[in-house]
């Protein structure tokens, strides 16, 4: 096999790692936290955002309760993160990212999401700003 042939099939083998990953994402934890009032209402709000990590971060300085709500929640994700990274031969940052990626894209205008840039953005009508790596 030739240099360039190998590199090509290492690529597509990657493309093909990561898509597998971002389908899994697609069913991150989310639904289950979307329904908890507390949690839709810091989002819709701006005092939570998603961030292409996969967790939930802080646009501005949260209060304690807001911190504890988003803690509580990360650790869920990390824990289902950990679980799927496992069954899938990826890392939990690897999996953790593409959910983020997942997240991001799924955020609605007026909500809270972190550019590639680390800046916090708020989502519009049009797409957000994703990380050029996301699947």
């Amino acid at each position: 096999m030739t240099y360039f042939a190998a590199r090509l099939e290492r690529s597509t083998l990657a493309r093909a790692g990561w898509a597998a990953l971002a389908a899994l994402a697609l069913i991150a934890p989310a639904s289950a936290q979307q329904r908890d009032p507390a949690y839709a209402a810091a989002r819709s709000s701006g005092q939570v955002g998603e961030k292409v990590d996969g967790y939930l971060g802080f646009p501005t300085a949260p209060s304690q309760e807001i911190r504890r709500l988003a803690d509580d929640i990360n650790i869920k994700r990390k824990s289902v993160y950990a679980e799927r990274a496992q069954a899938n031969a990826a890392t939990i940052e690897e999996y953790a990212f593409s959910a983020g990626c997942q997240a991001i894209a799924r955020t609605v205008p007026g909500e809270k999401y972190q550019a590639p840039d680390g800046s916090w953005q708020t989502r519009t009508a049009a797409a957000p700003l994703r990380d050029p790596r996301c699947p």
